[in-house]
């Protein structure tokens, strides 16, 4: 078990090794929430939450009913929901699914992600898809990586832009949702000049 502070919260998390960071916070997770700025009445999801450590202390600022965290690996969702109970917080809502396939909430402020960097973008690219149609016009999808352009142009492309912050080796990117229907412009195509006509010769 550790204890790490984010937002000023103290959380106590226990883990076991093969989950995410079992030792501590990681240094990707320090530089995201330090982009992050909570305030009361917001909605937050933890998007592939791990032992939970982010949405444990964001639900501990924001309220159970507030906040809800999400992964994949049900060791991870176990572990999440002991630590939200050991932090008294035991009403925040988990569930075990991929990407957003297990959450029925909507309308978030902040969707906050930590996504793998060793994968495939297949994981991210649901994650940026899913999370833009989740989010309230106005709210934030932030995502801390160490692979840059990829997610600079699918941020890009989805949400029409993206702000980027170098921290402590990561980057952090913050992209907000500013339109419920955007879609990003296809480049008109080319016009083809008219192509001079043959005569044809008399018989």
């Amino acid at each position: 078990m550790y204890e790490a502070t984010l937002w000023g919260i103290p959380v106590f998390i226990d883990a076991q090794p093969g989950l995410f960071s079992p030792s501590g916070a990681d240094a990707g997770t320090r530089a995201m929430a330090s982009c992050v700025h909570l305030a009361p009445g917001q909605r937050l999801l933890d998007l592939g939450c791990g032992a939970g450590l982010v949405g444990i202390a964001a639900a501990k600022l924001l309220g159970e009913e507030s906040v809800w965290l999400t992964d994949v690996d049900p060791l991870a969702v176990r572990y999440a929901r002991e630590n939200a109970a050991r932090n008294d917080v035991p009403g925040v809502h988990i569930v075990c699914g991929d990407a957003l396939d297990a959450v029925n909430a909507t309308d978030f402020d902040w969707i906050l992600s930590n996504p793998p960097y060793h994968a495939d973008f297949s994981v991210a690219k649901k994650f940026i898809e899913k999370g833009f149609n989740r989010l309230k016009v106005g709210g934030k999808l932030v995502m801390v990586v160490k692979r840059e352009l990829w997610y600079r142009k699918k941020l890009t492309a989805i949400f029409g832009g993206v702000h980027a912050e170098q921290l402590d080796g990561y980057i952090v990117f913050t992209a907000q949702k500013r339109d419920a229907h955007y879609a990003p412009k296809k480049p008109k195509a080319a016009k083809t000049p008219p192509q001079p006509q043959k005569k044809r010769r008399k018989p």
